[in-house]
């Protein structure tokens, strides 16, 4: 019988590439995120209401390339057991449940242009999280499972990301400098 603690360190050897893709995808988005907000500034948004506009926009995109990053940084960590990886992939999950549930329950949704931005902004990301969590647990009893649900949620979260990324990126550049 394998030893659970070698298979669980092989496995993550074996998924070592994808967190290193992953984490880099992120890591650079985020710093693509800081070029359209200094355009965005260049284009003189004007008023509180404008700039609570572009922070209910911006901070949930830059939250969720970060939970990728996180955890992608976390289970890169050496020598994990089962729980440890588990209650890393878990910490996150349930730290962006928290966020992406309080934007949906409590959230400046006055700030939304549209309520429908609600989907990708808090919804899909809600779900993506409870993916991570649900990996989190399989982990436990099921390694190359949970693996692949913890996977499947940070492709998920990424995804959404760049989605919202793309939709912030055209927000600003069709605004005319000046205008709103």
């Amino acid at each position: 019988m394998t030893n659970p603690m070698n298979e669980l360190e092989l496995l993550l050897e074996r998924w070592a590439n994808f967190y290193l893709i992953t984490s880099a995808a992120a890591a650079t988005l985020i710093g693509l995120l800081f070029v359209v907000i200094t355009l965005a500034a260049e284009r003189k948004v004007e008023g509180v209401e404008d700039t609570a506009k572009i922070r209910v926009y911006l901070t949930p995109t830059v939250v969720y390339f970060a939970s990728v990053l996180g955890v992608a940084a976390l289970l890169s960590f050496p020598n994990h057991t089962r729980l440890t990886a588990t209650l890393c992939i878990c910490l996150v999950g349930v730290a962006g449940l928290v966020y992406s549930g309080s934007i949906l329950i409590g959230g400046d949704k006055k700030s939304y242009v549209d309520r429908h931005d609600l989907i990708p902004h808090a919804s899909l990301p809600f779900m993506a999280y409870g993916l991570l969590v649900l990996g989190g647990v399989l982990l436990l009893y099921d390694t190359q499972r949970g693996l692949t649900f913890v996977a499947v949620g940070m492709l998920s979260l990424l995804t959404i990301a760049i989605r919202n990324s793309w939709a912030i990126a055209i927000g600003v550049v069709s605004t005319r400098p000046g205008r709103h």
